[in-house]
């Protein structure tokens, strides 16, 4: 275990660096077994022990590394038009909330993911079937400020892009592509910025690698189970985790 120690963060518990580890695994397959969801909840999870002004650059990259494993296998299909529109947009944003993010307190922060994973679950997501293409710009803009408060918002950019795209495969391909690229640009930032990356890189890199161990996993077992039944079990857990953030946030500890 004093081995396992050395290759974690300072102050940083073995127990809970392996159950990150199991829940990196477990939550690419939910994403590859439904397509949303898994980058919510492992968020959830980080944020019950991990400060957000470190929380959000280390999921950043965990994240990057399972959006661009997608992206890799459906290339062919992504749509260049979306991805280089929200690419404008995410340079200004993820700039200008990265000015933001650093200033804010870490209870205030907890407080707004905690009704961020809320809303991801229960909220009903906005439709943007007659966006203009080139209001992506502003789309860009708008969800790369806000994942460099919230981390993962799969589910908002997933309302974007899945009435622009034609195909299933043009939709997965076309998402993935601008998670990932808003996740580089989001990571890049916050180097500037001064955050130290190099304490989390083993952590981060076993985490990516499970990670990528789970979408395989989840495209061949979790594919087989109800939605219905995942759908209920997802939102009970998330919910739960939502509200221990949220009294984590006010200063109330329960687990």
């Amino acid at each position: 275990m004093d081995q396992f120690a050395a290759f974690m963060p300072p102050d940083f518990s073995a127990a809970f660096a392996i159950t990150l580890v199991f829940m990196s695994f477990l939550t690419s397959a939910m994403t590859a077994a439904v397509g949303l969801g898994g980058g919510v909840t492992l968020l959830a999870v980080m944020a019950s022990a991990i400060p957000m002004a470190v929380l959000i650059p280390v999921h950043g990259v965990i994240q990057l590394g399972s959006n661009a494993g997608r992206v890799v296998v459906q290339a062919r299909h992504v749509d260049r038009t979306i991805l280089l529109y929200i690419a404008i947009g995410s340079l200004v944003g993820a700039w200008a909330g990265g000015h933001m993010v650093v200033r804010l307190p870490d209870g205030p922060l907890k407080i707004a993911l905690a009704l961020f994973v809320m809303w991801s679950v229960w909220g009903k997501k906005p439709s943007f079937a007659r966006l203009p293409r080139s209001l992506l710009v502003l789309a860009g803009f708008v969800t790369t400020i806000l994942t460099m408060f919230f981390g993962a918002t799969g589910p908002f950019m997933g309302a974007i892009v899945r009435p622009l795209t034609k195909t299933r495969h043009a939709f997965v391909g076309t998402f993935a592509a601008c998670m990932t690229l808003q996740h580089l640009i989001k990571v890049i930032v916050f180097g500037f910025l001064g955050f130290a990356f190099g304490p989390w890189l083993p952590l981060m890199i076993v985490m990516i690698a499970t990670g990528f161990l789970g979408t395989i996993a989840g495209s061949m077992l979790l594919g087989r189970m109800p939605e219905t039944v995942f759908r209920a079990g997802f939102r009970t857990v998330m919910t739960v985790l939502a509200l221990n953030l949220a009294l984590q946030g006010a200063g109330i500890n329960l687990i």
